[in-house]
């Protein structure tokens, strides 16, 4: 099995970790989950964290082939827009992101222009379909329970799961978000389990459980089934279900859940400026 070089960024102002997947064999890679800075105070986006990561591919010479996301984030704004118009590449989704739209087009009241079809990506992936990083195959689990488009990209012995799995030591994405569900979730969980056990898993954040010092992203389909604290050592459905459920009635919305879903349903792009060239965010009042 073909072992991609995985290089990780961390946003600590997000805890969000993007990932330069790399064929060994060549320049070809792809960026899953990049971040656009947003201070929501003053409203003003900031590249520093999509540098950072153009400045590692330019120093390695590596070539972006595929522009990947996980699902639709709640917690932070995607750069890939503006990582593909400097350095290419095909911006990549699951193809329940119409179910995302559907649903958060209503939440913000955005009218027929907000086209509800996906048409914001280069590409809509569906449970079981392939791509290539180079010589590598990429392959896409469905793994719905977070949101409804979530997914899993298996890239040799790597998987790159996105909020479905934290680190053992945290647990699991939560599941209350509209169109989340934790049975779903647990369901997910499965499927990533079922993977070799010394697969390796990157995690999409990482908050450092209570008495770990550093931050951490990388673990293993092993370590998972042995150690989750949430789904771990043979953990029951029912179990599972009623902690997430539980826990997740005690979690506030996060911070930048409002700006988050109305440009990452876009692909990553800002709403359509109004005829003076000015760009607005809406905030739904008792919406979420």
């Amino acid at each position: 099995m073909r072992s991609p070089d995985v290089t990780g960024f961390f946003d600590e102002a997000t805890n969000t970790i993007s990932y330069v997947v790399r064929d060994p064999s060549g320049s070809a890679c792809a960026v899953i989950d990049s971040v656009l800075d947003f201070d929501y105070a003053s409203g003003r986006t900031d590249t520093r964290s999509a540098d950072a990561i153009i400045a590692y591919l330019t120093a390695e010479g590596l070539e972006p082939q595929w522009l990947l996301e996980t699902h639709v984030h709640a917690d932070h704004l995607s750069a890939a827009p503006y990582i593909q118009e400097r350095m290419g590449g095909k911006i990549g989704i699951g193809d329940r992101i119409t179910v995302v739209q559907e649903t958060f087009g209503k939440v913000f009241n955005e009218g027929t222009e907000f086209q509800r079809d996906g048409s914001q990506f280069n590409a809509l992936f569906k449970d079981g379909d392939s791509l290539h990083i180079g010589q590598m195959r990429a392959d896409v689990m469905h793994t719905p329970g977070h949101t409804p488009a979530c997914l899993t990209y298996v890239i040799g012995d790597a998987a790159f799961v996105g909020d479905t799995l934290f680190m053992p030591d945290f647990g699991t994405a939560r599941c209350d978000f509209p169109g989340g569900s934790s049975e779903t979730l647990f369901a997910s969980v499965q499927k990533i389990l079922a993977l070799p056990d010394e697969t390796r898993i990157f995690v999409g954040h990482d908050y450092k459980a209570p008495g770990r010092e550093e931050y951490a992203w990388e673990t293993t389909v092993g370590a998972q089934k042995a150690m989750n604290v949430h789904v771990g050592a043979g953990r029951s459905k029912d179990d599972f279900v009623q902690m997430r459920d539980a826990r997740d009635a005690q979690l506030a919305m996060p911070k930048l859940i409002i700006p988050s879903l109305q440009v990452n349903m876009r692909g990553g792009h800002m709403p359509p400026a109004d005829a003076q060239g000015g760009v607005y965010l809406k905030v739904p009042i008792n919406k979420l």
